[in-house]
C-alpha cells in the first residue's frame, strides 16, 4: 500500500499524545481551502512503502503514544483496515481522520476495533456543504449518517470545521449547532493561507468572529472551542 507522507512527530494532531501522522492519497472532495492538494490523487508518487512505515513504527515503540492516519480520505483506500491492523499489532492506538463520506466503511473500521479516536470534518451547514466541499450536487445522506454514528459514542471522537471567511458566517453555525447537538467535542480551526491551497484568495475570519461563532454553538455543544485556545 502506498504511503504518501509521514510526519514523524506531532504534538498537535492528537491532543495529549506524542504521535506521528501518516498521509494517504486520494480524496473524493475538492475543498477550495485544502492544504493537501498533492494528496488528492491516490495514484501520486508514494513517499514510502507500507513496510517502510511499519519498520519506522517498530523502531519508535515506547517513544510515540499513537499514530494519526489522515489524507486525502483514508477510507477510500481498500487496504486501510489491513494497515490499521498492522499498526495496532505494534501496540499503537490509532486516530483516524475522515470527511464522513463513507459511513459504512467508518462503522466497519470502528466496530472491528481498528480506530481509537475519529476526527470528522464538518465542512459547513447543509445549505452550503456542497459548495464548501467543492462537489456540486453532493449527496449529504452519507455525511449525516457518519455524524449520527459518531454521536452514538461507539468510539471517542471530535468534529471540526476549518473556518473560511468566504464560506462561513453566523448562519452557518446557527444551522450546524442543532445538527451536532450533544457532541462530545467540536473544534473550530481558523483557515491559514498557503501556496498549496486549491483556490487562491481565501482568508480567515477575525478572532472576534471566531469567538462569536463558538458562542452560537455552545448552547448545543457546550465543549465547542477554538482549536489552539485554552
Amino acid at each position: 500500500m502506498k504511503i504518501h507522507g509521514l510526519q514523524k512527530l506531532t504534538l498537535l494532531d492528537w491532543p495529549g499524545k506524542v504521535a506521528c501522522t501518516v498521509f494517504l492519497g486520494g480524496c473524493d472532495f475538492r475543498c477550495p481551502f485544502c492544504h493537501n492538494a498533492g494528496l488528492l490523487d491516490a495514484g501520486a508518487e508514494a513517499e514510502l512503502t507500507e513496510e517502510e512505515l511499519l519498520s519506522f513504527l517498530e523502531k519508535r515503540r515506547g517513544l510515540l503514544d499513537g499514530v494519526c492516519v489522515t489524507g486525502g480520505e483514508p477510507l477510500l483506500r481498500p487496504g486501510l483496515p489491513g494497515l490499521l491492523r498492522e499498526i495496532r499489532a505494534l501496540g499503537y492506538p490509532v486516530k483516524l481522520d475522515t470527511n464522513g463520506s463513507h459511513p459504512q466503511r467508518l462503522r466497519a473500521v470502528v466496530e472491528a476495533g481498528l480506530a481509537d479516536y475519529v476526527a470528522m470534518d464538518v465542512k459547513n451547514s447543509p445549505g452550503r456543504y456542497a459548495e464548501t466541499a467543492g462537489v456540486p450536487g453532493l449527496d449529504l445522506r452519507p455525511i449525516r449518517e457518519s455524524v449520527a454514528f459518531l454521536l452514538e459514542g461507539t468510539v471517542d471522537y471530535e468534529f471540526r470545521t476549518t473556518v473560511v471567511k468566504q464560506f462561513h458566517e453566523e448562519g452557518s453555525f446557527r444551522d450546524i449547532g442543532p445538527w451536532l447537538a450533544g457532541a462530545r467535542r467540536y473544534f473550530l480551526q481558523s483557515f491559514v493561507d498557503r501556496d498549496s491551497v486549491l483556490r487562491p484568495g481565501l482568508s480567515p475570519c477575525s478572532p472576534e468572529q471566531m469567538a462569536e461563532f463558538v458562542e452560537i454553538l455552545r448552547p448545543y455543544v457546550p465543549a465547542a472551542a477554538i482549536r489552539g485556545e485554552g
